[in-house]
Order: structure tokens, then C-alpha cells, then sequence
């Protein structure tokens, strides 16, 4: 990994419009980043002489002339490098193998026994090593939590793990000698999307997952902005209903009282004094019992006034719908566009929604996204 960094701003630049949209001829390339040729080609030979990107054929396309000889695209060999990437919850971890461009070539998930700091540590080192012995080449570790973040490398606080100041990055640094990268777990998941997953190549992009939590993540300009107030809570005091449901968690009528899966879950249990899963909710409400048809109806129209919200002040390009509460949208999807619709100007664009079921392995290919752009941006990382 060392001999890839440090890289200059412009020479980042030229990466990741390789790493993203490759493989690029210099033309196209030089086009995209506004460089005169000269300027490109000082730019991509430490890239090439360190074997970042390659000269590569383009197989049914008419090689590109350059000064007097053909000239081949650039791009990068995905399969160099391998990036670890993990998800920590707080009764399981899930692992995934990445190629450079985030291709999941591999999994693993071990059940998380303690939520003490070192043994956590010593869990994903113990997976690392595992995944290693099949995946050899590996430049870099990403892990994401559900929690905030400091620098890449400390796990301020996490409520699910009960965490607070802990130097996560490090504890695994010291136990596998690869560099790593901590991340809130909605952000990491972001940063995939915006890279290589359906934010690819948008302005105004927006992720909204929905789960066990909400999670919001904003990309303006092509990058996401990032905000002190990460995973401190994004929906506990956004009033959707002041009349609303009373859960555990979140305010009265909030984001979260209405739409997470625990406060479901909870409704459906204050009101029949029986626990069901959100699955078997969902199902109840599709087939119009009444009382898993009000809740999922409730948590349709919230989810469709958050999204007209964001649509009206964010103006995104597109939203993007993950987490594993996603199903809600099989069943109350109607009811959300009705929502979305309704609190929107008549004459206003439709909101492009994409929603994507997504699974933790999903989470884990954010983090080791985030260990990508360490290696290729030069930034962060404890030992990078």
C-alpha cells in the first residue's frame, strides 16, 4: 500500500475519475478534469509507475491516436488489491472480501459474543486473518458502526455496543498490522453509493435507510457532506405527527416512533400484548388486518412526508431507500407516493426513489469503500 501514497490533489483526482468511471482513454479523461494533455500525462505516470492504474486494452474499440501512435485507455486492475470491510452490530459481525472497485468476492459473519473493546478486536482480526488466507492481497480494513465516529479512528460513542472513546482503528491496526479506517455506518454506506452505487456521477444524491434506526446521508456536488451531529440521532425529534405514536425511543410522533422497526414492533405489542416480528407484521398488514394495516399505514404516510420534506429543501437528483426496513415499501408503497405526492407542489418534478433491499453484508462493502478511499485518496486511516 505505501507505494501508492502520497498522491497530490490532482493526482487523486485522476485516480478516482479512473477508479470510478474507467477505463477512460486520455482524451475522455482529460476532457472530464479539464487538463491539457501535457498536464495528464505528468499527472498519470507516478500512477502508472506504481502500478495504480495501467495502460489496458479496449477490446472492440479503435485504439485512440496520439501524437502520431496509438494510445491505450487507462484504467485500474480491480483484482490488485483486496479491501476487507466490516459491519459491527451489536450481536453480530459481517465481513466482506472487495476488489478495488468494491466488488464483493467473498463473506463471513462470526456471532459477537462480548462488547468488550478487545475482544471485539480480537474477533475482527481473528476474521481478517481468515479471509487473508484466501485473499492474500489485502491493503486496508474498513469497519463501520453504528455510532459516531472521530477522524476515522475512534468510536466517540456507540449506544448499541455501549462504546464511548474507543480507539477502534487502533486496537486492530496493532492486531493485523494492515491499516484501518472506522466510520459511522450509514456514512460508509454513503460513500459506496455515491462511488460505485446509485449516487454514481449525481450532483444532489440523498441515502435514507430505515431499520433498526434512521439514517440520512446527503452528497452535494459529488461528495458528501459530512455534519457533527452524525448518528446522534437523524429522525428522534423530526415531528412527522405531533398526535403520533408514544414509543421507548424517539419523541412523541417523531421519524423514528413511526417508521423504525423496533417502534413498530412495540405499537403492535401495546396493542395486542403479543410480540411479532416485523416480517410477520408486514404480512398481517398485506393481508388487511386491521391493526398491523393502521401501524403500516401510519409508518407509509411518515416515510412519504419525511421524503417530500427532504425532496422540498434538498432538491436531490435521487433518493436512495435501503436498510432492512425496506420491505415497508412492498406493502404501504402506495400509501408513500400518495404521501410524497401530496406534500409536493403539483407542478413539482416527481422524486426519483430508488429503494434497495439491503442486507449488513451491504453495510460491510461501505466500510471497506471507506478503506479504498483511504488507500487512493491518502487520507485518514490509523497506520495509513
Amino acid at each position: 500500500m505505501s507505494d501508492w501514497l502520497p498522491l497530490s490533489s490532482a493526482e487523486r483526482s485522476v485516480a478516482i475519475e479512473v477508479l470510478v468511471n474507467g477505463p477512460l482513454s486520455r482524451t475522455e479523461l482529460a476532457r472530464r478534469l479539464n487538463l491539457s494533455q501535457g498536464s495528464l500525462t505528468r499527472l498519470t505516470k507516478p500512477l502508472i509507475e506504481s502500478g495504480l492504474l495501467v495502460e489496458a486494452s479496449w477490446t472492440g474499440a479503435p485504439a485512440e491516436t496520439r501524437q502520431g501512435r496509438p494510445s491505450q485507455p487507462l484504467d485500474v486492475v480491480a483484482e490488485s488489491r483486496c479491501f476487507l470491510g466490516f459491519k459491527v452490530t451489536d450481536e453480530t459481525v459481517y465481513g466482506v472480501v472487495t476488489t478495488l472497485r468494491s466488488d464483493v468476492v467473498a463473506r463471513l459473519d462470526r456471532p459477537l459474543a462480548s462488547h468488550d473493546p478487545e475482544q471485539v478486536a480480537d474477533l475482527l482480526a481473528a476474521m481478517a486473518a481468515e479471509l487473508a488466507v484466501r485473499h492474500p492481497a489485502v491493503a486496508g480494513i474498513g469497519i463501520g458502526v453504528g455510532g459516531f465516529v472521530r477522524e476515522h479512528a475512534v468510536v466517540g460513542e456507540s449506544p448499541y455496543l455501549r462504546w464511548r472513546d474507543v480507539p477502534l482503528a487502533d486496537l486492530v491496526r496493532r492486531r493485523t498490522g494492515l491499516p484501518v479506517v472506522v466510520e459511522n455506518d450509514v456514512a460508509a454506506l454513503v460513500e459506496a453509493e455515491t462511488w460505485f452505487g446509485a449516487g454514481r456521477g449525481l450532483d444532489r444524491f440523498v441515502v435514507l435507510t430505515i431499520g433498526a434506526g434512521i439514517g440520512y446521508g446527503l452528497v452535494l456536488g459529488g461528495r458528501r457532506v459530512p455534519y457533527a451531529e452524525e448518528d446522534r440521532g437523524f429522525g428522534r425529534h423530526w415531528i412527522i405527527d405531533p398526535q403520533g405514536p408514544l414509543t421507548p425511543d424517539g419523541e412523541r410522533g417523531s421519524a423514528v416512533s413511526l417508521l423504525t422497526i423496533p417502534s413498530i414492533r412495540y405499537q403492535i405489542r401495546a396493542a395486542t400484548g403479543r410480540d411479532a416480528s416485523y416480517e410477520e407484521i408486514l404480512a398481517r398488514a398485506a393481508e388487511g388486518e386491521p391493526m398491523a394495516a393502521r401501524v403500516i399505514g401510519e409508518a407509509g404516510r411518515a416515510l412519504g412526508t419525511l421524503l417530500a420534506h427532504i425532496a422540498n429543501f434538498v432538491m436531490p437528483q435521487k433518493v436512495l431507500l435501503a436498510g432492512e426496513g425496506v420491505g415497508l415499501m412492498e406493502v404501504a408503497g402506495d400509501v408513500v407516493r400518495d404521501t410524497v405526492r401530496g406534500h409536493r407542489h403539483p407542478l413539482a418534478a416527481p422524486v426519483h426513489l430508488e429503494t434497495k433491499v439491503s442486507d449488513f453484508h451491504d453495510w460491510a462493502r461501505g466500510a471497506a469503500v471507506l478503506a479504498i478511499q483511504v488507500l487512493v485518496l491518502g487520507g485518514g486511516g490509523a497506520g495509513g
